[in-house]
């Protein structure tokens, strides 16, 4: 099917699902067709003004690697509130590449770009636009509804890998990334960005080249921002910011107040301090298989008898968290957070 065809079929099949939705009104059928890149597109070559950038610890998907970028409207910037959190001008878009190498071991490796989801700022809320990419990687086509696609790549160990990856529909796009009724962005946090990242092969702070660009106000006192650790490096904070850091993009975009998981009463944000909202000797909200015959979300000192060691470790649908976005255990994610629960000092 070309890519015109399937264009439309894609189009219809959707039109089907998310009726008169204003998506509509901001989706272009390919992601050519905005301009982010320099032809050809798949070699992910930012024009001007569309400014790349990475986060310091991320979501794990099934191991995929990730290129981020962001395009702000030209003379228009991203201002903060008193907390920190920023207010991006309408027609900001967050563009996040999602790809495999075919060597996870070699960077260099040929790569596969599986999905961009774009999100773009429309007034109060953010619209999600997923693109899939095409066999020849010439292309990505506009894929509301989702998408699966065989993926395949030699691992750490040296042991291939297969799996069906799943591009999230619309609906599941909304399910993760909802706080106080409204679509928002997940990853690019003040404390996410507040770290270098190689500009031509320089490094630079990012939030300072966001400044010097002009796409975000300067701060008062830039030297007392916070900053998360990077979970995956053991030499970047201690074990407890490193548990943290994991928990904070994994689980707290769900796990938080005014999140879609907020009555669980497990509040997983890096800011959060009372040892009960963290889950230490918290029953579950809702028994059932989720809770694994467990009484506690965590027993210090005792990942094995801890509902969220059992859930992070599963890979059934009804138990597993998080819920979307993988297929797989994130054997490094799930080692972090056991040995930081066995390391807490037992007591009740």
């Amino acid at each position: 099917m070309g890519v015109g065809k399937a264009i439309l079929a894609v189009t219809a099949t959707v039109s089907l699902v998310f009726p008169a939705h204003p998506i509509f009104d901001h989706a272009l059928p390919k992601l050519s067709d905005y301009g982010f890149f320099k032809a050809p597109i798949n070699e992910q070559i930012p024009i001007s003004g569309v400014i790349p950038y990475t986060i310091a610890s991320e979501l794990f998907s099934d191991y995929a690697e990730k290129l981020r970028f962001i395009k702000v409207p030209n003379n228009k910037s991203i201002s903060h509130n008193d907390d920190l959190s920023f207010n991006y001008p309408d027609g900001t878009f967050l563009i996040k590449t999602f790809y495999y190498p075919s060597d996870i071991r070699d960077p260099d490796s040929d790569r596969r770009l599986i999905e961009t989801r774009l999100l773009k700022k429309t007034g109060s809320e953010w619209l999600a636009m997923p693109y899939v990419w095409n066999n020849e990687q010439t292309e990505a086509v506009l894929a509301l509804a989702g998408d699966r696609t065989e993926v395949s790549w030699i691992h750490s160990d040296g042991k291939p890998i297969s799996i069906l990856y799943s591009v999230p529909n619309l609906n599941q796009c909304k399910s993760c990334h909802v706080y106080n009724n409204v679509q928002q962005p997940i990853g690019p946090k003040v404390r996410n960005l507040n770290l270098n990242f190689s500009y031509d092969d320089i490094p630079m702070n990012q939030l300072d080249k966001w400044i010097s660009v002009g796409i975000l106000e300067p701060f008062d006192d830039k030297i007392l921002l916070p900053r998360t650790v990077n979970y995956m490096d053991a030499h970047d904070g201690s074990l407890d910011q490193r548990a943290r850091a994991w928990l904070d993009i994994n689980c707290a975009h769900c796990h938080r107040r005014g999140g879609p998981a907020e009555t669980s009463g497990l509040y997983l944000e890096v800011e959060e301090t009372d040892p009960t909202a963290l889950g230490i000797f918290k029953p579950p909200v809702a028994a059932g298989r989720g809770s694994g015959d467990l009484k506690y979300n965590i027993v210090p000192g005792h990942p094995e008898e801890s509902i969220m060691d059992f859930r992070i470790r599963s890979r059934d649908p009804g138990i597993m968290m998080p819920e979307l976005n993988r297929k797989l255990v994130h054997k490094e994610g799930v080692e972090l957070i056991q040995a930081w629960i066995k390391h807490m000092p037992e007591r009740k």
